[in-house]
């Protein structure tokens, strides 16, 4: 588990000939800023780990005192708890780098979708809309969303225009192509 920033898509060349589309992200270096045992922490035991780090001007003061307490040279912009099976592998101030990773690896990837604001039912919830001429009036609308007298209401999760995307989403089982420990890359196969 690291944290890091997606860069862009390009694609490779496998030994075959055959061409391979690639996520390249640079994943670290993450360093662990706390450690937590399971008993302080819900019965979980946790690691903080900071990504990016921020100089003294740009880090806020409670996060500032404790990247002091911690005995950390500067505070980061991203910083994120993740579970761990064995705290006794991780230390305060420890760096993890890509180097945890091999080609051939499966690994989940979890991001932020890129927003795409207010949205009709067609984009959203790929409705099909209604006839174009003739006069017809219902081109784009969600059209009729509940029943009659009974029960006299819109169900819940009923499909209605609203805000789209900007939402957590996981890539599941994807295989890790090529890793870069001097630019901190990882490149994954398939769109994250």
């Amino acid at each position: 588990m690291l944290l890091g920033r997606k860069l862009g898509m390009t694609q490779l060349y496998q030994d075959d000939g055959t061409a391979v589309a690639v996520t390249v992200i640079q994943a670290g270096p993450c360093v662990v800023t706390r450690t937590r045992p399971a008993a302080e922490n819900g019965g979980h035991a946790a690691v903080q780990m900071g990504f990016e780090p921020l100089t003294a001007k740009r880090a806020a003061k409670p996060q500032a005192g404790a990247a002091a307490k911690a005995n950390l040279p500067h505070t980061f912009r991203f910083l994120r708890e993740m579970h761990v099976a064995n705290l006794d592998e991780y230390s305060v101030g420890q760096a993890l780098t890509v180097e945890r990773f091999a080609v051939g690896q499966r690994v989940d990837v979890i991001g932020v979708s890129k927003g795409k604001g207010f949205q009709g039912v067609i984009k959203r919830h790929k409705h099909h809309g209604g006839v174009a001429t003739h006069g017809s009036m219902f081109h784009r609308a969600p059209g009729g969303i509940g029943a009659s007298a009974f029960p006299s209401r819109v169900l819940k999760n009923r499909a209605m225009p609203g805000h789209m995307g900007a939402e957590r989403v996981t890539a599941q089982n994807l295989t890790v192509i090529g890793v870069d420990p001097a630019e901190n890359l990882l490149l994954v196969r398939g769109a994250v």
